[in-house]
């Protein structure tokens, strides 16, 4: 009887937690491309909303991954996440401190964060995969990232570099999001669908 009831209690996790995930990653992507549009559309006009988008993209990611820390089950080693959580809140502070100097210090900050996550998304979406499957476009995802990020810092110093230059960064971001979303939907047989 007890192990028919762990039994049940696991195949509801193993549903639950890429069910979760698939959600999450839907949120994630239409953020970033709310973020693309509003930088697309306003940034180089509004000099204020320019700085509070570069703020809040490495703040949503903190947040973000507190969501995914609650997706996983009890016993699932959430490491990555707190790391990648603790990451994004320095970045969202580093920034912060680098904009007081200029544009170009902004970009070689979100360059390594942007190295340092994509390494952790990397990890994860490789741990993931042996779990659960449909992981293969974070795995991308994360390695993109990572040279994105060597980009920034190299392109943080010529001219008209700004938070426009990140534009191609999220919205690939949410391109990956959505591919994620829909290929851990097909691979759990989950329907993305509001229920």
């Amino acid at each position: 009887m007890t192990s028919t009831i762990q039994s049940n209690k696991v195949s509801s996790q193993a549903v639950e937690t890429p069910k979760s995930l698939m959600k999450l990653y839907f949120i994630r992507a239409g953020f970033s491309i709310l973020w693309v549009i509003l930088v697309a559309v306003f940034a180089k006009t509004n000099t204020t909303l320019a700085t509070i988008l570069f703020i809040i993209y490495p703040a949503w990611d903190a947040i973000a991954t507190y969501f995914d820390i609650q997706s996983n089950p009890p016993g699932a080693n959430k490491t990555p996440q707190y790391v990648n959580g603790a990451i994004s809140i320095v970045t969202t502070i580093s920034v912060v401190i680098a904009l007081q100097q200029g544009i170009p210090q902004a970009l070689i900050v979100f360059g390594v964060w942007a190295i340092a996550t994509g390494l952790i998304q990397l990890v994860l979406g490789l741990r993931r995969r042996k779990q659960m499957g449909g992981q293969w476009p974070m795995i991308i995802s994360g390695g993109q990232s990572m040279l994105a990020g060597v980009a920034f810092i190299a392109m943080a110093n010529q001219p008209n570099q700004g938070i426009t230059t990140l534009v191609g960064y999220a919205a690939f971001g949410a391109f990956y999001f959505l591919l994620a979303a829909f290929r851990l939907s097909r691979t759990t047989g989950i329907v993305p669908v509001n229920q």
